[in-house]
């Protein structure tokens, strides 16, 4: 059996392209954009000169028409920079864009996925609201159709990329009534901010680039054409959505594993302490040991999960399917090691790592999230033990 973990020349030229661009164009700006939880609105822009926005969207929509290994690819070393813009990136294409484009249908597909494709338009994906976290089912946001348009009221926060956004894929109850079998997905248009909508800026102590809302709307009326799927069948494309959510995303928590072994490698070697290069002392060897084998195992568990997700015809995940237990261990693994290859990064810097100068704190309190975003830790690890004891096939 041959077994090959390098990338295609295409897939190593994107990984080249997106980090070369990251490294000149934004890492000059991360301290201070930083600092004041600014967002760079030029972002998606240069990005859609590079051709690097839309990368699972069709050819027909201005997308790449690649895969989730490549977006994969992408997160990673956009990640290596800045976890946050990362986040901001593959929420805007794999929450936002790739549903709609796996979803909605054709005239649907014809208005939206150009813009977020060609990065002229912002897309985010509204499921958490303030009462329902984990419990993603007990939203209480509704839709009621009325004539030829639906009525939403409710509210959605830690919405990533609200603020900035222009297009807003959401899930609302359409009959609360039947639970979880009631809820359906719909996009509205946020910019300009329509009648009944409004969008509050959440402050946090991590991805601080990366501009993250708290919705509210109260009567917002949108088209009826604008439901995407089947009536109250908006569970399946959640569940499904959230598999490939995991997976891609997993590649922000690599890229600041990477990032904390690059960044402790090169201090341990210049700071001189007792006479020597503080790389000498075996504690500090193996923090840097332990960050390696972690980002190895991790990004071999989110390429496997792309490259599966990539071979399938129904890319469909949710309960009882292969897809759900490898996106879960994907982001579980990534996220907690992300955290502990930060912390020692941060340990290997001494005082100087707790200054804000010195990126390897913001890789820490960015990575942070990935313990908690797209699902819990506890949650996945909920995700992988229901999937085997179901007996669900996991090799």
């Amino acid at each position: 059996m041959a077994i090959s973990f390098t990338f295609s020349d295409e897939q190593q030229m994107v990984a080249d392209t997106i980090y070369r661009w990251a490294s000149t164009w934004l890492e000059p700006q991360m301290e201070e954009l930083d600092e004041k939880d600014e967002f760079p609105p030029d972002f998606f822009k240069q990005l859609g000169e590079l051709g690097m926005v839309g990368i699972t969207i069709p050819e027909q929509y201005e997308g790449a028409g690649l895969g989730y290994t490549e977006a994969c690819i992408c997160t990673e070393n956009l990640a290596r920079i800045s976890n946050a813009l990362s986040m901001t990136w593959g929420a805007h294409l794999i929450l936002c864009a790739d549903n709609i484009k796996r979803n909605a249908n054709d005239a649907l597909r014809a208005k939206y996925l150009p813009g977020l494709a060609n990065g002229t338009q912002i897309g985010c994906l509204g499921i958490t609201e303030p009462g329902a976290g984990s419990d993603a089912m007990s939203m209480r946001t509704t839709a009621k159709l009325d004539g030829d348009h639906w009525i939403i009221n409710g509210s959605k926060t830690f919405i990533t990329n609200a603020p900035p956004g222009q297009t807003l894929l959401f899930y609302a109850k359409t009959a609360p009534e039947l639970g979880p079998k009631g809820i359906s997905a719909f996009i509205m248009e946020i910019d300009p901010s329509p009648p009944g909508y409004d969008c509050q800026k959440i402050r946090k102590f991590g991805m601080r680039t990366s501009p993250t809302g708290l919705l509210s709307f109260d009567d917002v009326r949108i088209p009826k054409e604008n439901l995407v799927g089947e009536l109250n069948k908006g569970v399946a494309i959640l569940t499904g959505g959230l598999t490939t959510e995991r997976i891609t995303l997993s590649g922000c928590a690599i890229g600041s594993i990477r990032a904390a072994l690059e960044l402790s490698l090169k201090y341990a070697q210049e700071r001189v302490q007792f006479g020597k290069p503080i790389a000498a002392q075996q504690m500090i060897q193996e923090k840097l040991a332990n960050m390696y084998v972690g980002y190895e195992t991790a990004r071999l568990l989110m390429y496997s999960a792309a490259s599966y997700v990539d071979s399938l015809t129904d890319k469909r995940g949710g309960k009882g399917t292969t897809l759900d237990i490898k996106a879960a261990a994907s982001l579980l693994y990534a996220g907690e090691t992300s955290v502990k290859a930060t912390l020692d990064g941060i340990q290997i810097h001494g005082g100087y790592g707790y200054c804000l100068e010195y990126p390897i704190q913001r890789h820490f309190r960015d990575t942070k999230l990935w313990d908690i975003g797209a699902g819990t830790s506890e949650v996945r690890r909920i995700i992988i033990s229901r999937e085997l004891l179901a007996g669900t096939k996991w090799v």
